[in-house]
C-alpha cells in the first residue's frame, strides 16, 4: 500500500512540476514561445495594467524553479514548500480579478500541493518543535554533492535560456533542451550510483 502511495506522490510531483515549469517558461519566453500546459501566458500583460508587471515575472520565475524541484525529484519537499505560497498568491490574484474558471483550477492544484506537504510531514514536523536545541545535532547530509552541483548548473542554464530567447529562439530552445537532458542524465547517474552502493553493502 505504501509503495503504491509513493508512486501516486511521485506522479503528483511530476504533474505539478510540468505544470509549473511550462507555465513559468511560457510567461517569460519571447512572445511566450514555449509550450505550457496551463496559462494564462499573458499574466504579466494583465497584471501590468495594475502596476504588477514585475511581480508577475517574479511569480513566473518562481514557478520555473519550483517546477524543476518537483519535476526532477531532487528537492521535491522544498519544491512543495515553495509551490504552496506561489499557488496561494495566484489563487488570490485570480479571485480578486474575478477570472472565470482559473480559481477552481488553482484550488485543485492547491489541494494536490497540500497532499504533498502532508506526505512529507515527517520532514517538516521539526519546524513545529518546542525543543530546537535537539535539532542542532542533526548534520546536513547529501548523498551526492556533485549531482546537486550539476542540477544547479542545469537550472541556471534553463533560466539563462529565457533572456537568450529574445536574441534567438532556436538557440534558447536548444539550450533549454540540453539542460533538461543534463538533468535527466544526472538523475539516472545518481540512481545507478545508489544502486551500486546498495549492492556493495549487501
Amino acid at each position: 500500500m505504501k509503495k503504491h502511495h509513493h508512486k501516486v506522490i511521485v506522479l503528483i510531483r511530476i504533474f505539478l512540476g510540468l505544470i509549473f515549469f511550462g507555465a513559468g517558461m511560457s510567461k517569460l519566453y519571447f512572445e511566450h514561445n514555449f509550450p505550457g500546459v496551463i496559462g494564462p501566458v499573458l499574466l504579466e500583460e494583465r497584471l501590468a495594467e495594475h502596476g504588477l508587471g514585475f511581480y508577475a515575472r517574479f511569480i513566473a520565475g518562481s514557478q520555473v524553479v519550483a517546477g524543476l524541484m518537483l519535476l526532477t525529484q531532487r528537492f521535491a519537499t522544498l519544491g512543495a514548500i515553495l509551490t504552496f505560497p506561489i499557488l496561494l498568491n495566484i489563487f488570490m490574484v485570480t479571485v480578486s480579478l474575478q477570472w472565470q474558471g482559473t480559481p477552481y483550477i488553482n484550488a485543485f492544484l492547491l489541494m494536490l500541493n497540500t497532499w504533498l506537504l502532508v506526505y512529507d510531514y515527517h520532514k517538516l514536523k521539526f519546524i513545529l518543535t518546542d525543543k530546537p536545541a535537539e535539532l542542532k545535532s542533526i548534520s546536513l547530509k547529501r548523498i551526492s554533492l556533485s549531482a546537486d552541483f550539476i542540477w544547479l548548473v542545469a537550472v541556471i542554464g534553463i533560466l539563462g535560456s529565457i533572456p537568450l530567447s529574445f536574441v534567438s529562439l532556436n538557440m534558447a530552445w536548444s539550450l533549454c533542451v540540453l539542460m533538461v537532458l543534463l538533468i535527466v542524465w544526472n538523475q539516472l547517474r545518481r540512481k545507478e550510483e545508489n544502486y551500486r552502493g546498495e549492492r556493495n553493502i549487501h
